[in-house]
């Protein structure tokens, strides 16, 4: 019997052109394995409100086409049921499909799914918005409140919003509970990691992983300037977790604490929440195909 599937596609994700999508699924998807049907997402939170609709019609797997944005609204609609997310990438950064090995081709993507399998992989929420690849707050989220404005949603678009704002960015004051203990920092930007890259090969935590029941919470302390290239060489060389400005620690539940409200983004997308941030790690309860 063929599996049911529904492609949901962000028509605005990382800037490029969706058009040729549904004519890449006729030519590259197995016609004897599964029947499909595809929609194009109109507005912000569509994707999600289009996934549940597909879990109460009995839709065996939602492919997420887009970016980490995509995704994160995809995942939420499938946590803790019995379908499967599949991805496309299509974003700009596409952290967790390259940390899964997914092709950035779409077509390859697309054979991909013909003979993947499901895992059963973590997710985590922050003050119950759940996050599924790599979130946090600080620097990062600054940056991604800039770039969601935007109309250069490529890498170039990242990378030109940080170095413009990172002359200028005051690190802040956290106060951190985790592991029974509790303690103070002050950090240029603290980062939730489920999996272990921001996109665009940037490993922010080399060794997390999506089964292990535990999210990386990684804490880059203040840095001269000048050291910003050898940092940024930490991430793109995958030895982040060896720099002497970045902590890193493992758990399942973690508060923190910071002295005002401001941006977090939700795997690279922002939103506001208050002083007090709850973080749980909820293992196994997505099933994800890679």
């Amino acid at each position: 019997m063929s599996k049911q599937l529904l492609f949901l596609i962000n028509p605005i994700a990382g800037g490029k052109s969706k058009t040729r999508i549904p004519g890449l699924i006729r030519e590259h998807l197995d016609a004897s394995k599964f029947d499909y049907r595809y929609r194009f997402t109109e507005y912000v939170g569509h994707a999600r409100e289009l996934a549940k609709e597909a879990i109460e019609q009995g839709v065996d797997m939602v492919v997420a086409v887009g970016g980490d944005g995509t995704i994160n609204e995809v995942a939420s609609a499938l946590v803790g049921s019995s379908a499967s997310m599949a991805i496309v990438p299509m974003g700009s950064g596409n952290g967790l499909a390259t940390a899964l090995g997914i092709s950035l081709h779409p077509a390859k993507a697309i054979q991909q799914l013909n003979t993947c399998s499901a895992h059963l992989v973590d997710s985590a929420s922050i003050n119950g918005h759940p996050i599924f690849n790599v979130s946090g707050m600080g620097f990062d989220a600054e940056i991604s409140a800039l770039f969601a404005k935007e109309t250069d949603r490529g890498l170039w678009g990242y990378i030109k919003n940080t170095l413009s704002a990172i002359i200028k960015y005051q690190p802040q004051e956290y106060t951190l509970e985790l592991n029974g203990e509790t303690f103070q920092r002050t950090a240029f930007m603290i980062t939730l990691a489920n999996s272990s890259q921001f996109g665009n090969n940037a490993h922010i935590s080399p060794e997390a992983s999506i089964t292990d029941g535990l999210l990386d919470i990684c804490v880059v302390k203040p840095f001269p300037l000048y050291k910003f290239p050898l940092l940024a060489y930490r991430l793109f060389s995958r030895t982040a977790h060896k720099s002497s400005f970045i902590e890193i620690y493992k758990s399942t539940e973690t508060t923190i604490t910071r002295s005002q409200e401001g941006p977090v983004h939700l795997d690279g997308e922002p939103i506001v929440l208050g002083t007090k941030l709850h973080i749980v790690l909820h293992p196994a309860s997505l099933y994800l195909m890679y």
